[in-house]
């Protein structure tokens, strides 16, 4: 894996519990670093869906140029780019329109895995992506036949490590890397 980012001693992790109320479960840090590489080789103008432990990881020049999209207050008020989404919203204009068709590249973790929630996602995604936006979300393989429909997903064989995660996620995207095709060694098969 290239070594862009030292995500070594990731401060949000140490200083951030997850929140159950929101189904807030973090990613590992190594998982972490495999995403930032992921943005940092593929996107210029990041939207980050319900993803706040990658957010709070990317370095200020690229934070500064991403936006996080989250329900929680308490994490969308540490940075100027953090914008209030509620995933049953469906008026985007009203609170988006400043963002719509502008990224390049969007990762998804949303909290709930069901048809309805992963429906009002896509839509959002489809909302703020620019054309030939790339896209990154995790989700339980069951949904494969669902995000390849929604979304245009096809899922990866790199895996998500998520520690205090009851069930193994997945990894899904709309483009080819190298590294999404490598087995991730913190999970063990």
């Amino acid at each position: 894996m290239d070594k862009f980012i030292d995500s070594k001693d990731n401060k949000f992790l140490k200083r951030t519990p997850e929140n159950a109320d929101f189904n807030q479960y973090w990613y590992s840090e190594k998982t972490i670093h495999f995403i930032l590489n992921q943005v940092q080789k593929h996107g210029n103008k990041i939207g980050l869906i319900s993803t706040p432990s990658i957010f709070f990881s990317l370095p200020k020049e690229i934070q500064d140029k991403s936006y996080l999209f989250d329900i929680d207050d308490a994490l969308i008020s540490k940075h100027k780019n953090g914008r209030k989404y509620d995933f049953n919203w469906t008026n985007y204009d009203e609170k988006f329109s400043d963002l719509k068709g502008t990224f390049d590249f969007i990762v998804i973790d949303p909290p709930f895995i069901t048809e309805e929630a992963w429906s009002k996602f896509a839509a959002f995604a489809k909302y703020i992506a620019g054309d030939k936006c790339k896209i990154l979300v995790s989700s339980i393989a069951e949904n494969d036949e669902k995000l390849k429909r929604l979304l245009n997903l096809d899922i990866k064989s790199f895996k998500p490590s998520i520690p205090h995660l009851v069930y193994q996620y997945n990894f899904f995207a709309n483009y080819d890397d190298e590294e999404l095709n490598t087995k991730n060694p913190e999970i063990i098969e």
